[in-house]
């Protein structure tokens, strides 16, 4: 008699959360990546994540996407990145790479005086209409380089 083998695929691995608790993902161009990425930012973050993306989206719809350093960056096609976001163990920070010139200010500073930062913890409420304006904003100033 032959063996029976199982001809289960495999289970693809879930991905590596970093220190800190970010999700390792692939770099990558497009929305595939930023959707992978999204779905192992890990607990309540991921539906925040779904949430974030699907604001840029709404605001720039033309807003081009990558995963780069574990990170989603949002930019505009040949004018480099206006927005990243990152996941820490109580936090995920969105960063806005030209933060200094919006208005008002995103409210946590950075080592460099152009990038402003906004955290949100857990059950924080979210301003969406002040996000959209600052991702608008933001969108219209010369992206970072990266």
């Amino acid at each position: 008699m032959a063996n029976k083998t199982s001809s289960k695929p495999a289970k693809p691995a879930e991905p590596k959360l970093l220190s800190g608790g970010n999700p390792q993902i692939a770099k990558g161009e497009g929305d595939g990546p930023v959707q992978a990425y999204i779905a192992a930012m890990p607990g309540w973050k991921s539906d925040v994540g779904r949430r974030l993306d699907a604001l840029i989206m709404q605001t720039v719809p033309d807003a081009h996407k990558a995963v780069k350093w574990n990170s989603p960056l949002y930019g505009m096609k040949g004018d480099g990145w206006f927005l990243g976001i990152h996941c820490f163990n109580k936090y995920i920070k969105l960063a806005f790479f030209r933060g200094g010139a919006l208005q008002p200010m995103p409210p946590e500073e950075s080592r460099t005086a152009e990038t402003r930062y906004f955290h949100i913890h857990e059950n924080d409420p979210i301003d969406e209409a002040q996000l959209a304006d600052w991702i608008r904003q933001a969108s219209l100033l010369p992206g970072e380089k990266m």
